[in-house]
C-alpha cells in the first residue's frame, strides 16, 4: 500500500525506477544496440545524472555489453577476503579487549589517573 501511495504521488521517480531497471535488462540481455535510445531517455528522468556517468564511460560501458568476460568471479572473491579480514578483525579487538581487562587493568588505570604534581622543568 504504502508503495503504491508513493508511486501514485511521483510519477517521476517511477520513471527512473524503470529506466534503471531497463538498464539493468540491457546489461543481462547483451543488447547494446539499445544504449543510445536508453541514454536519450535516461537523458529526461531522475536518472540523468546516471546517464552522464554511462555517456562519459560509453567505452566500459558497450565493453560490459557486449563482452563476454566478466569480473564477478574476481568481485567474489574480493568480498569474501574482506569479509575474513573484518571478522579477524573482530576477533583481534576482542581478544584485545579481553587483554585489557584481566591482565592489564592495573597498567591501564596508573595509566589513566590524573597527575597529582605538575611537572617542574
Amino acid at each position: 500500500m504504502t508503495v503504491a501511495a508513493i508511486e501514485e504521488r511521483l510519477p517521476d521517480l517511477v520513471e527512473a525506477r524503470n529506466v534503471i531497471e531497463s538498464f539493468h535488462d540491457m546489461l543481462r540481455r547483451k543488447s547494446s544496440g539499445d544504449l543510445e535510445a536508453w541514454i536519450e531517455r535516461a537523458a529526461k528522468t531522475l536518472a540523468a545524472s546516471f546517464a552522464n556517468g554511462v555517456i562519459r564511460d560509453r567505452a566500459a560501458i558497450q565493453n560490459a555489453i557486449t563482452s563476454q568476460w566478466s569480473n564477478g568471479q574476481t568481485d567474489g572473491q574480493i568480498t569474501k577476503l574482506k569479509l575474513i579480514k573484518r571478522q579477524m578483525y573482530v576477533a583481534g579487538n576482542l581478544i584485545c579487549l579481553r587483554h585489557a581487562s584481566s591482565e592489564c587493568r592495573d597498567v591501564i588505570e596508573i595509566a589513566s589517573e590524573p597527575k597529582l604534581h605538575a611537572d617542574k622543568g
